[in-house]
């Protein structure tokens, strides 16, 4: 095998591609910051019982392992950062009131999420913690959704869910606690003939509302059809009665739900929620409610958070254009040398043509060039 080689989903960002990621990069970090979230760095790499705790069996499969030279220790190469951000919170922050934070950074996969993705996503996340309400539920798809449309794409619609109908009709039922996993991982995958049989020891009012929950998705009529589906269960109330108001306070976006969506982490406790675009062939972010995320590190918050990755953002928008440049000769004038400076320091892009390379500049439009008249260094046209 050629040493240049990359191993599989793994790939170079090449000019192009790395301008449009960072340009879009540094727009969330913006449109984060105006909601007033503050950016945290947490490391690539930590304990691996620091980065898994709460985190459930997918998160696990997903995460490269390796040994610390240094202490002996397992450690982990992080594939998501909400575990650590939760972290962060609950023991060097350690806020009373409401924490707004956002990061941006690589994480790595051992397999990648479908066929297409990267197995190191560029993963941008902004997460509130301490405040259990819906208000924050709600700014938090406000902030997804300004996000996305920050990146120019149209069309969207927000997929809204809720883990806590599947769990509260488990709880009614006393099902095995071995048992339940499996019933939660039909209920993700749809797959009616093994929830059918899983769940056949069950009382009927819960295995019916279980199978039910598979029916449930659609347009918000769905929320009428399982209020007379599901059982008049307190929990089961109090989430239809906030799926409801959630999507009563989104505007300029198609709302739909799923009822029985369950896919990814299982960290989440309560709403959760994806943002499709036309043309985009998954989702473009994922988020939710996880209270107990920090329970782990042992002080359990509230948190309500979404994740994109930023790689998979740039496949779907339109490229962006060139960026405005200046040509300049090389030369050792001083005098050139100052204008070129003030041309920069002013937020221009000068780009010097070297001897004998005229036109080898792709990722600039050049659209002036400096040129000395009379003595002076003046701009013109092209």
């Amino acid at each position: 095998m050629s040493a240049w080689v990359l191993p599989d989903h793994i790939a170079d960002v090449l000019p192009s591609e790395a301008r449009h990621i960072e340009e879009l990069r540094r727009g969330l970090l913006d449109t984060a910051r105006g909601y007033g979230y503050e950016l945290v760095m947490p490391p690539m790499l930590e304990h691996l019982e620091s980065l898994l705790t709460g985190t459930g069996h997918a998160l696990n499969l997903r995460t490269f392992k390796l040994i610390d030279q240094a202490s002996g220790r397992s450690l982990g190469l992080r594939a998501d950062s909400t575990p650590q951000v939760a972290r962060i919170d609950a023991h060097l922050l350690n806020r009373k009131g409401v924490a707004r934070l956002c990061y941006s950074g690589p994480v790595l996969h051992t397999r990648p999420a479908s066929p297409h993705a990267s197995r190191e996503p560029l993963q941008f996340g902004a997460e509130i913690y301490g405040h259990s309400g819906t208000e924050a539920d709600l700014e938090s798809l406000q902030l997804a959704l300004d996000c996305i449309r920050a990146a120019k794409l149209p069309t969207l619609t927000v997929d809204l869910a809720d883990v806590r109908l599947a769990t509260a009709l488990l709880d009614d039922s006393h099902a095995d606690p071995a048992l339940r996993p499996q019933i939660l991982d039909a209920l993700a995958a749809k797959n009616a003939p093994v929830l059918q049989g899983l769940t056949q020891s069950l009382p009927e009012r819960s295995r019916q509302g279980l199978l039910g929950l598979l029916t449930l998705y659609g347009e918000a009529s769905v929320l009428e059809q399982a209020q007379k589906l599901l059982p008049d269960l307190p929990v089961i109330r109090q989430s239809l009665s906030e799926l409801r108001w959630l999507s009563s306070h989104l505007a300029d976006v198609r709302v739909s739900f799923d009822l029985a969506d369950l896919g990814g982490y299982t960290y989440y406790s309560g709403m959760r929620f994806s943002i499709y675009s036309q043309g985009a062939r998954d989702a473009l972010v994922r988020g939710g409610r996880y209270d107990e995320v920090g329970a782990a590190f042992g002080r359990k918050r509230p948190a309500v958070g979404f994740g994109l990755d930023i790689k998979y953002l740039v496949s779907v928008v339109a490229p962006r254009p060139l960026r405005a440049a200046i040509r300049a000769p090389w030369s050792e004038s001083a005098s050139l040398s100052q204008a070129i400076a003030r041309l920069r320091a002013q937020g221009e892009i000068v780009v010097c043509v070297l001897p004998g390379h005229e036109s080898e500049i792709d990722e600039f439009h050049c659209d002036r060039e400096l040129m000395e008249v009379a003595g002076q260094w003046v701009l013109q046209a092209l």
